[in-house]
This record gives C-alpha cells, structure tokens and sequence, in this order.
C-alpha cells in the first residue's frame, strides 16, 4: 500500500551552539520551504552568543539539550518526536540548505527509506578546505569497509530519520560521533537507507567552526567502536587481517637478503610465514563474515516487509 506522503508528519529540529550570525537565516529559509513554524524546533546546547534570543524573537520553539555536543541535541529532540514519522535534522549554521528538506522527506517517505542522508555534493567555494574534505572521505571509506555499504557521505549534519528509531538508539558516542552511530544502528539492523546529493555552503560565521583535526580522530575511533558493537566478529578478523603487512613486509626482507646477500634469517623467515598465513585466514573469514552478515541484513528485511 502506498503511503500518503502528504499527510506525514515531520518535526524539523535545528542544533545550535552560539550560531547567532546564522540562526536567523536559518529559520527563514526553513519556513521559505514550507515549514510549519509549530514544526520547527530549536535545541540549543548553551549558546552565550545571542542566539538564544534571537530564536525566542522569532516565535520559535526553543528548547535546552540534555547533556553536552550533538550526542545531546538529538538525544533530547527523541523525546520531542511523539506525534510525528520522521525527524530531520539541520545544523544551525547556515551550511545546509534548508529547501532540501522537502525533497529529502518525500524521498523518505515515497521510498519507503528509513533514513535518507543529505550527501554533500556540491561545495561552494570555500565552504570546506580539500583538507577536510579528504578527511570525510577516508572516515567514510572506513565505515564502508567495516559495515559493508556503500555511502558517500555518513558524517553529514542533515538528514531525515524515522522518529521510532531515535528512540532506540543507546546513544553511546560523544560529540559528533553521533551521526556515526545513527547510520551504523540503521544499517547493522536491517533499516533501508539512501542519499540524496546536496549543495554545502560556506558558513554565516567562519569564526563559529566547531569541527577541528583531533575531532576526526575522535569519530575515526567511534567507527571503530560501533563496528565493534555491532558486528564484533569481522572487527576482529578485519584486525587479525592487517597481520599481512607485517607478515609480507618482514618476508620480503627475508627474500632480499637469502636472495641478494647469502644471509639465512630462518627464525624471522618463519615469523614471517606464521603472521602471513594468520593475515591471510583472517581476511578470508572476515569477507566470509561479511557475506553472511549481508545475509543477515536481507533476511530481516524480508522479515520486516511480511510484518
């Protein structure tokens, strides 16, 4: 049965931590795009800008996070989404074009999609450095090879989610490691989720970034951590795997010099054979693993098409 997408209810909730310079544009695309002011809501994690003020000025809905960083934002907007099907998140500082939303609904909505990731796609001129950008893309290519999907963008600040699905995440990363373990709860429990390319603008306050190096860092060991939680057999295959660069790296060095020089390193040559053939049988079962996870994934959609 095709849903009535006209009729679905969706709760626009903005994170903001001192955005006083973009909030108000913010806001003012947002109800361009058709939001109803009732459906749109400000959760603030302390602002001591201004920015607070001026979302009270405009007669929108204003409310306190639980806890500190992103993790805490949309913890608390989960216990706002009673009454509505889908949550969308828009971070608050002007980067994400808020007439996506609209778009990434229905796509949610008509596709019967779980979450559907805004994937930035299209960057303004000086909306982030290649620097930043390499760096998305290496923590996305981590997550891919962990989880076995093919996504573009998992860390993006805009996305839609089905409301019920907040509710059930543990929430156990910290910052902004929270996108990380939404995408990997959707995706490890069967969930169906899409992207759909968007453009990504320079900030209304450059001096506003919140992102820094370390914070790559920190998400890159979240990755590590919900691939842990969620599929905790390849994870340790997958790590058993990387024995092969030691266990190639040493016999080629056995090699050169039985080879080149006359010197017989028996003991390191058979460390090296040892730490090759555990690499090689534990990135053989990793993919086995993989397999039988993706197994796994279809037959509880299939469960969950007949429910």
């Amino acid at each position: 049965m095709t849903p009535d997408c006209s009729r679905v209810k969706y709760l626009v909730a903005i994170p903001t931590r001192n955005e006083v310079r973009a909030i108000d544009r913010v806001i003012d695309e947002a109800l361009s795009a058709g939001i109803p002011r009732e459906d749109l809501v400000v959760v603030d994690g302390g602002s001591t800008d201004g920015t607070r003020e001026v979302v009270l000025s405009r007669g929108i809905k204003l409310v306190d996070q639980v806890g500190r960083g992103k993790v805490g934002a949309v913890m608390t907007v989960a216990r706002l989404a009673d009454g509505y099907n889908y949550v969308v998140f828009l971070d608050g500082d002007y980067t994400y074009p808020a007439t996506y939303i609209p778009e990434l609904v229905r796509a949610a909505c008509e596709g019967g999609y779980d979450l559907v990731i805004g994937a930035r796609k299209y960057f303004e001129p000086g909306s982030q450095s290649a620097f930043y950008r390499l760096g998305n893309r290496l923590l996305t290519a981590a997550f891919n090879a962990l989880f076995g999907i093919n996504l573009s963008d998992v860390l993006s600040g805009m996305y839609v989610v089905r409301s019920d699905i907040l509710r059930e995440l543990a929430y156990e990363s910290r910052g902004f490691g929270v996108e990380v373990e939404l995408v990997a709860h959707v995706v490890s429990l069967g969930y169906r989720v899409h992207e759909l390319p968007i453009r990504y603008r320079r900030r209304a306050d450059p001096r506003a970034k919140k992102l820094r190096v370390f914070h790559g860092a920190w998400i890159a060991m979240e990755i590590l951590r919900m691939a842990w939680r969620y599929n905790p057999v390849f994870t340790v295959l997958f790590a058993g795997a990387l024995l092969l660069v030691p266990g190639l790296a040493l016999g080629a060095y056995v090699a050169y010099h039985y080879f080149f020089t006359g010197i017989k390193y028996y003991v390191k040559g058979i460390v090296a054979i040892v730490l090759t053939l555990a690499g090689f049988q534990s990135f053989l079962l990793s993919i086995i693993s993989l397999y039988l996870k993706r197994v796994e994934l279809r037959l509880l959609r299939l469960l969950k098409s007949r429910v």
